[in-house]
């Protein structure tokens, strides 16, 4: 199972994300940071793959373009969500594997066969209009995708845990490489996505706590 660090910028740094709170996000310069400018940073963590979230442009406040376009390259996998409000848009992405995410692109969504549709959950249910996850992807099944994720965005960063019922009733209704990001709070937790048919687990605050260790990230795969 690849092992995914989470990115979330805001207003040129790395923030840390917490329940999806977006306002509240503050610059992440603990734990295994030593700087939360963003180029600084993944030299000093040196993931293998990472998943960045822009996060002016998923709020409509700005964009990362040009920092995103330099981070990129970084890495052996970039996935990048940019807020992207439809699959037009997700498709004229170069440069890195395109997020088409259900939160901004809900009333636009389309066949992106190189990205990866995001279904951006809190509660349990699909953002935003409360869909049940399974009849959402029911719903969607003859789109064309690289891959699915399913993102709890209320457990960002709260090393909240998982849900083992949920993940299988995920799992048993995508036909595609499926990532999970939101929540991932020890190595055990790893072992329960994998132990699951999950093919990626997207992680940040439990890296930086110590509850995961760096060298996973680094090699980009767990075990």
């Amino acid at each position: 199972m690849d092992l995914i660090l989470a990115v979330d910028l805001k207003s040129g740094l790395v923030v840390h994300g917490a329940a999806g709170a977006r306002e509240t996000y503050r610059p992440l310069d603990w734990g295994l940071a030593p700087s939360a400018e963003p180029e600084e940073y993944l030299a000093a963590l040196r993931p293998r793959h990472v998943y960045i979230a822009d996060l002016d442009r998923i709020m409509r406040t700005g964009n990362h373009d040009a920092l995103i376009s330099r981070l990129a390259p970084c890495v052996a996998v970039c996935y990048v969500d940019a807020g992207f409000t439809s699959a037009i848009a997700c498709r004229a992405a170069t440069g890195f594997v395109p997020v088409l995410g259900t939160e901004t692109a809900a009333d636009a969504l389309g066949d992106c066969p190189d990205g990866v549709l995001s279904l951006d959950c809190r509660n349990g249910h699909v953002l935003p209009r409360g869909e049940d996850p399974v009849a959402f992807l029911e719903r969607v099944r003859g789109l064309a995708f690289a891959g699915h994720l399913y993102l709890d965005v209320g457990s960002v960063g709260t090393r909240r845990g998982l849900d083992p019922a949920l993940l299988a009733r995920v799992r048993s209704a995508s036909d595609h490489p499926l990532l999970y990001g939101g929540g991932v709070a020890s190595t055990a937790d790893l072992d329960l996505l994998a132990d699951a048919g999950y093919d990626g687990a997207i992680v940040a605050t439990a890296v930086h706590r110590g509850a995961i260790p760096l060298d996973a990230v680094r090699r980009g795969a767990w075990p």
